[in-house]
């Protein structure tokens, strides 16, 4: 893979300069550490206004991708999604080779190895990236991003410009890694919403303020995955699932309370017809001794 060692990517004051693509809350948030952290910052969006404030800071604006990608070795894309990353990359294909890419839009691991594909047939450093965090948090200790690609030296390169945004976690060479990561940990942030959703609409069907509830719940979810998601890891990396504590058959049963008492308090029972299923199934198929790791093995298809 060729270097972008030629290109701007040199010594101002000891920092890289990098190109943002796409300025949209995520990438304006970027563009705005990038900035921070002196680094010498070229955006570019294609509603060109949103570059005014980002100049006003300091980032100079391009007047079209092709002038953003030329300004430096390092860009930064951050769109909405990954077909728009590639609409927008492959007609400059010719003005990227030797730069690196690093992707941060939200995808699938299949779209991430396709433009790893994509970048190496055209002479260009692929590296995918997965947020985790929201645009408030960047550049703040809470804040990471996961990377992945088949050049982890031009990872390490970059890392010190990349560390401007977030902490950053390498989680392999498999392009498609950062967003199976992404997507896995936004799975149970997800699945926790969703329970907390229901949760509040049952609490407040009987009046009672959500905000009065909160402190309980907070302190239950935190109770339970503290336990409940290293048990489970373990339990499924050793293939063992039996449990002491409340297993499939008893949960099933209980849980029939749950889609009762939400339909009796008015509610809709939605999110939570899927899991009933799901342990009928696994006591069905004689896994009713089996803790709650068991159910991410139903969740394999055949």
């Amino acid at each position: 893979m060729p270097s972008d060692s030629n290109h701007d990517s040199g010594n101002h004051d000891g920092k890289t300069p990098v190109t943002v693509l796409g300025l949209g809350l995520m990438g304006t948030a970027l563009a705005t550490a990038l900035i921070e952290a002196g680094h010498p910052t070229t955006v570019w969006n294609r509603t060109k206004s949103k570059t005014g404030p980002l100049a006003a800071q300091g980032a100079t604006p391009a007047d079209t991708a092709r002038d953003a990608i030329t300004a430096a070795g390092l860009v930064i894309v951050c769109l909405t999604t990954n077909d728009d990353v590639r609409g927008l990359l492959a007609p400059e294909a010719d003005a990227l080779a030797g730069r690196t890419v690093v992707n941060l839009t939200n995808g699938t691991p299949r779209q991430a190895r396709e433009l790893a594909d994509w970048a190496a047939a055209h002479g260009v450093t692929y590296i995918d990236g997965g947020i985790m965090a929201v645009p408030q948090m960047i550049a703040t200790p809470g804040a990471y991003i996961l990377y992945s690609g088949t050049d982890e030296a031009a990872f390490e390169t970059h890392r010190p410009a990349l560390a401007a945004l977030a902490d950053t976690k390498w989680v392999g060479k498999d392009p498609g890694l950062a967003a199976l990561y992404d997507l896995s940990l936004l799975t149970g942030m997800y699945g926790m919403s969703m329970g907390v959703a229901q949760a509040f609409a049952m609490i407040r069907s009987e009046g009672i303020p959500a905000r009065e509830f909160a402190p309980l719940l907070t302190d239950w979810i935190v109770a339970m995955t503290h336990g409940l998601v290293p048990s489970g890891a373990e339990a499924l990396d050793s293939d063992q699932h039996l449990t002491d504590v409340s297993n499939l058959a008893m949960n099933r049963e209980a849980f029939r309370n749950f889609t009762t008492a939400f339909t009796e308090q008015g509610l809709r029972t939605d999110l939570f017809e899927p899991l009933q299923d799901l342990l009928d199934r696994a006591v069905e198929q004689g896994h009713g001794a089996d803790g709650f790791s068991r159910m991410s093995l139903l969740l394999e298809k055949d």
